[in-house]
């Protein structure tokens, strides 16, 4: 039993492409090659892709707090904690800020 279907073979297709180059312009080349070159990049994307390794992640550390405190400590802590985003909030919003001046964009 052959590997290959009758009306193909490694002779067939070889003369099948010696005629298609010698026929061909140039536009014909090049598309021929892009054709080959698409699939090849897009396989060697995905082998790219499966070989990156994902970085370790640390230990995870959660805030521990006794279940005596009372509502004025959990209001008091969430202000504390508010205020913090915020500053980092402002912090972000300034960078953006310098950067579409850096850029020009009109941000009013």
């Amino acid at each position: 039993m052959a590997v290959f279907p009758r009306p193909a073979s490694p002779r067939a297709l070889i003369a099948d492409v010696r005629a298609f180059l010698a026929g061909g312009g140039r536009t014909k080349v090049s598309i021929a090659i892009i054709s080959v070159l698409m699939p090849v990049i897009i396989v060697i994307g995905f082998y790219h892709d499966a070989n990156i390794k994902p970085a370790p992640k640390g230990p995870y550390f959660v805030q521990s707090w006794p279940a005596t405190r009372s509502d004025e400590e959990i209001k008091a802590q969430q202000k504390i904690d508010q205020a913090r985003r915020d500053a980092e909030r402002e912090k972000r919003r300034q960078e953006y800020q310098r950067l579409a001046d850096q850029l020009g964009i009109d941000t009013k």
